[in-house]
């Protein structure tokens, strides 16, 4: 009688690993899935409301995406833009939320209330907390706001930011270099406001290399230059790849793209070209996101 060969080791994580993610596929499959095919419809058509509710399609085919490349005064220009601004900000997010979970992770009175100070972007971020922001900065017109607003002017205004600009010019940065770098120093806010989850994933993500690996690149001389690359770096690539995800779906959410969609759906009520935006945009980040993780994948190195 033959003996019942059980699964092997791999093919027990694979079902691990799939059980982990059927809720989502689960959700993805009846709620996305299904809006993504919507607007695919939508874009392809002219839609009609009616006055006691529900909607026709009429088929126009690509009418909407000839518009929308040719015709539209601002598309074109802002999905630019935008991708720009994706491309410029992922590496700055990504290594800043790295360089910060490094410091973060070591033992020093107060640490706690500096990691929740690096999370609060996040908690402010949400709807409620935003409008009553705004509702107070409203209020505060006037008084400590208009102060505050006189401080920061004054500050601005002490700093020639052309002198330095042209000083490292003069040390023979390349331009485009020194365009990214002036760039990145305009954004340094919104940087730091979108590195909270990223933050936390990779302080997750020291804390989890084993110590032992420390300890033998210390008693085989490593310097901390060294220790960096040759155990910290490869150890955190998986999650490199998760945090790049993140951050390229958080700052395409919040991109100019669509909200240019959002404003022609709602406020022009052109569902149609409305569509075509989101599903050209979304199409596009996919493909970033595939080619990134890609490139990131045959560079990673996973721990078992």
């Amino acid at each position: 009688m033959k003996r019942r060969r059980g699964l092997s080791l791999l093919q027990k994580r694979n079902v691990k690993g799939f059980m982990f993610i059927l809720p989502w596929l689960v959700g993805f499959i009846i709620f996305y899935a299904r809006s993504m095919f919507m607007t695919a419809q939508f874009s392809l058509s002219t839609m009609t409301t009616s006055a006691g509710g529900g909607y026709t399609l009429e088929w126009a085919g690509l009418s909407n995406y000839i518009y929308a490349f040719r015709a539209h005064g601002t598309f074109k220009q802002v999905l630019t833009t935008s991708i720009l601004n994706m491309l410029v900000d992922v590496p700055l997010i990504t290594f800043f939320s790295l360089f910060m979970a490094i410091l973060l992770n070591r033992k020093f009175k107060g640490r706690t209330i500096v990691r929740a100070i690096f999370f609060l972007p996040i908690i402010m971020n949400s709807g409620a907390i935003t409008s009553a922001m705004e509702l107070a900065r409203t209020m505060m017109s006037g008084g400590i706001s208009s102060g505050a607003s006189e401080i920061s002017d004054a500050a601005a205004s002490g700093v020639d930011v052309a002198y330095f600009i042209e000083l490292f010019k003069n040390l023979a940065m390349p331009d485009k270099l020194l365009d990214y770098i002036v760039a990145a120093v305009a954004r340094i806010n919104d940087i730091i406001s979108a590195s909270g989850v990223q933050i936390i994933i990779f302080i997750a993500a020291l804390q989890s290399i084993p110590g032992s690996m420390y300890e033998v690149a210390k008693i085989e001389g490593a310097t901390a230059y060294e220790t960096f690359w040759k155990v910290t770096f490869p150890m955190v690539m998986p999650h490199i790849i998760t945090n790049v995800v993140y951050t390229v779906v958080d700052n395409f959410a919040k991109s100019d793209v669509v909200q240019l969609a959002y404003d022609t759906c709602f406020n022009e009520i052109n569902y149609g070209l409305s569509s075509t935006m989101s599903l050209v945009s979304t199409v596009i980040v996919c493909v970033i996101l595939v080619l990134v993780c890609g490139f990131i994948q045959k560079r990673t190195f996973y721990y078992n």
